[in-house]
């Protein structure tokens, strides 16, 4: 009988260049799941990603600290306990400019790639 789970013990660490930890429990670069992807992040003070358009909805879970969000022109910061749904193709930029660090999970649907995040130049 085959087994009807999938325990992740190691999961894929992204390699960065801007401190944030991104360990990819599921998705297309751990398991090769394109229809999902599920990530602990932790993002460091001061951190940012440029803005981005992506081809896939993003779930962001707050755990630790603040994270901001700069939605179409909206700007909107979440705390621990608190979670969000953007939709796909919506605009967005992700940035910690605050003083602590952001532990945070995100889940892409369908999984994150780099080709379907659309990052715009900084």
């Amino acid at each position: 009988m085959s087994k009807k789970y999938s325990i992740q013990k190691t999961p894929f660490i992204v390699p960065t260049t801007d401190g944030k930890l991104i360990e990819e429990h599921f998705g297309k670069a751990t398991d090769g799941n394109s229809n999902i992807s599920i990530a602990h992040m932790i993002a460091p003070p001061g951190w940012s990603e440029p803005f981005q358009t992506p081809e896939f909805d993003e779930y962001t879970y707050v755990i630790k600290g603040k994270k901001q969000f700069v939605i179409e022109n909206e700007t909107i910061v979440l705390e621990a306990g608190q979670s969000i749904k953007i939709e796909k193709n919506t605009r967005i930029q992700y940035s910690n400019p605050f003083d602590q660090e952001c532990e945070y999970l995100a889940i892409c649907l369908p999984a994150f790639s780099m080709e379907a995040v659309h990052r715009e130049d900084e």
